[in-house]
């Protein structure tokens, strides 16, 4: 089982979803997957609530803050801040579709600019010790797959940027929604398989449309990693042998019903910080997915989550209804 290791495996940062609840409940089932945060735009880090934005529990290592922005001294101030606040890896989003980061000049349109991004590299990389790395896409709007991921690759690793995340579609700005945007472009494996041959020396990573362990073994055959994204929130569960698989960990695998019991007391300092029940439970629902009782386990949190003064006592309710056999592990590839 040892052959994947020191392979990557990581959790894309996705915008309302991949917050620090979801990234402590996440880190209950693998110890190893890098962590990521929402995009996190260089203006809310440099003039927001830096504790409500950026706060995040040491449990959650190894974990990597994503930046939104295109301006240089701007992101390397503020992987300045993220870097001090101990997070470690600084990551710059140059894929995000957003109409939002459209008009910002940042996200997947920084497509276009490969010199430019290479300069927010070069500066966030003079201000931090951590790892500087950049997520993109394969190309946007009219742009030729096979000419701008390469340019951007050889941008950033000029920049001195060593790790590439490539989610293996083109962002179309024009004619598509953001939604649209993370299903509709094919995706093309093979053109990040090629840029990972043309550039071996470069860390490469490959993301979109990755829903089983089988599917990551496939793909580290050709780059170095995978980053799930949807699948990994939705199904949490994918995650449980991957510490045995990728990372050689053979510690003794937790039931889901003990990730639940260790998310308690989590949850319980949470209470009394005044975080809502809900805001922690929205990232469980997908936990006991495919078990006996998993839509009645879902429809008590939703229903009892969100009322005023819920407690642990509701997770406990909900878990309590998936009865009968439950698959504790998957079945991985060999």
């Amino acid at each position: 089982m040892l052959k994947y290791k020191g392979k990557k495996v990581s959790i894309a940062p996705m915008m309302d979803w991949t917050d620090r609840h979801d990234r402590y409940f996440l880190r209950l089932i693998t110890r190893h997957a890098l962590l990521y945060t929402e995009m996190v735009t260089t203006g809310a880090v440099l003039h927001g609530d830096r504790e409500r934005l950026l706060g995040f529990d040491p449990a959650e290592h190894p974990v990597a803050l994503q930046l939104g922005g295109s301006d240089p001294a701007d992101l390397a101030e503020s992987a300045r801040i993220g870097a001090a606040v101990g997070y470690d890896e600084i990551n710059l989003n140059v894929g995000c579709p957003s109409d939002r980061v459209q008009s910002g000049r940042f996200g997947a349109c920084l497509m276009r600019e490969p010199e430019l991004v290479a300069r927010c590299v070069e500066a966030m990389r003079a201000c931090v010790a951590v790892p500087v790395t950049v997520k993109c896409r394969i190309g946007v709007d009219e742009q030729e797959p096979r000419e701008a991921l390469p340019a951007m690759a050889r941008a950033v690793r000029e920049a001195g940027c060593k790790s590439l995340i490539v989610h293996a579609r083109k962002a179309w700005l024009e004619g598509l929604s953001p939604k649209e945007n993370r299903d509709v472009p094919p995706l093309d494996y093979g053109l990040v398989y090629a840029l990972k041959r043309a550039m071996p020396d470069m860390e490469i990573i490959i993301n979109g449309g990755i829903e089983h362990v089988s599917g990551m073994v496939e793909h580290v055959a050709h780059v170095d990693g995978v980053m799930l994204g949807r699948a990994a929130y939705q199904n949490p569960w994918i995650l449980v042998e991957l510490d045995r698989i990728f990372y050689g960990d053979d510690h003794p695998l937790p039931t889901r019903h003990e990730v639940i019991e260790n998310f308690i007391p989590y949850v319980e300092r949470e209470l009394a910080r005044g975080t809502h029940l809900h805001a922690m439970t929205r990232h469980i629902l997908g936990l006991f997915q495919g078990c006996p009782g998993a839509r009645a386990f879902r429809r008590h949190l939703s229903e009892n989550a969100p009322r005023p003064g819920a407690g642990v006592a509701v997770i406990r309710e909900a878990a309590a209804l998936v009865r009968g056999p439950v698959t504790e592990t998957l079945s991985a590839a060999e």
